[in-house]
């Protein structure tokens, strides 16, 4: 893959923006409130809104959107606030009707980028325009899928192709609508890293409280924009009421964002982190050689289970080990959890090796 178009050269966002911010509601729902949250976005230096027009939603008896009927209210709002627009398209007919109307940017949706077919389809309408194209991750933490869909749009010759990090679904309690797996889209920084990354903050919390902490955490890891959901009565909003905040709030947000640098002018602390780099480098190969020592000795006890006829699951062991590595990692101030997770993952691991013996 290659051959892409730097953000900065797409004529959407000022050169001087980053963080790039994409705002407006989740979906369109009448032409005034459109027009009103162009206005003050406008006002406060957001380059371009968002607006959901067509709406998959899970049940049918819920809001939609007002479908094409809101394209020509997308379309007056970019022309009388000289802001640009954005919208999400699910199926070729979409992408037509938005560029019909002039619609600066396209996204595609979360759904739509986990269907390999849907996708392949918009990009053949696409080809040969010059659009932006935005592409979600998909609801299930599938880095190939996400990147599938990037390349899909690249084959079909179009140039200026973003990501947007929306979260993922995920089994068990969270503070998260979608759980941020911050991991993936590093992954996706690294496999793409000519691809700018947005940050969907209001699809990630599902609550308007944590936006703001979303939003920083997203640009300290050097994420290159944010779409946020924004509403002039949140409250009442047809969809999503929970995640959007009022352009009010964003301002203030957007204002308390701080864009951290990839290099360090200070001398001192350049040299610091590099000596603390080097001991953390010295600690991963002790932690690899003991895991191999580890794994070691789990196949020596594969062996004498598999001699004298025992299972290779022992449940009551393992919840000993696990109850033991949560009490130590909680008296050294680590999370309980987080220790669990790595020692299931090296469980799996050992039940492998012992099974494959």
């Amino acid at each position: 893959m290659g051959n892409f178009i730097r953000i900065d050269k797409w004529g959407i966002f000022p050169e001087s923006g980053k963080p790039y911010i994409i705002a407006g509601p989740c979906s369109v729902e009448n032409e005034k409130m459109l027009l009103e949250t162009a206005s003050v976005l406008k006002k406060a230096g957001i380059p371009v809104m968002r607006g959901g027009l067509w709406k998959p939603r899970t049940r049918p008896d819920s809001f939609e959107g007002v479908g094409e009927a809101g394209l020509p209210w997308m379309s007056e709002a970019g022309k009388t606030f000289g802001i640009r627009t954005a919208t999400e398209v699910a199926n070729p007919r979409h992408v037509e009707l938005a560029l019909e109307y002039g619609i600066d940017m396209l996204w595609i949706g979360a759904r739509t980028t986990g269907n390999p077919f849907l996708v392949q389809e918009i990009c053949e309408v696409l080809k040969g325009t010059d659009v932006p194209v935005l592409v979600k991750n998909p609801p299930v933490a599938e880095p190939e899928l996400w990147i599938g869909a990037i390349e899909r749009l690249e084959r079909c010759g179009i140039r200026k192709i973003g990501a947007v990090h929306r979260g993922f679904s995920t089994f068990g309690k969270s503070i998260y609508r979608n759980d941020p797996l911050w991991q993936i889209p590093v992954e996706i920084r690294k496999a793409l890293p000519e691809i700018p990354i947005f940050c969907d903050p209001s699809h990630i919390g599902g609550n308007r409280m944590l936006v703001g902490d979303i939003s920083r955490k997203a640009v300290s890891l050097g994420f290159d924009g944010l779409m946020i959901e924004t509403h002039p009565d949140p409250d009442n909003a047809l969809s999503d009421a929970a995640q959007q905040i009022t352009p009010e709030k964003l301002s203030v947000l957007t204002d308390s964002l701080k864009v951290r640098g990839e290099s360090i002018a200070n001398a001192s602390a350049m040299s610091t982190i590099e000596e603390l780099r080097e001991e953390i480098d010295i600690i991963d190969g002790s932690i690899i050689d003991l895991i191999a020592r580890r794994m070691e000795i789990v196949e020596t006890i594969g062996d004498l289970k598999r001699k004298d006829n025992i299972q290779v699951l022992q449940t009551q062991r393992w919840n000993r080990v696990i109850e033991k590595a949560v009490r130590a990692a909680e008296n050294k101030n680590l999370p309980g959890g987080f220790i669990e997770e790595i020692f299931n993952i090296i469980h799996r691991e050992a039940m492998e090796r012992q099974l494959r013996q």
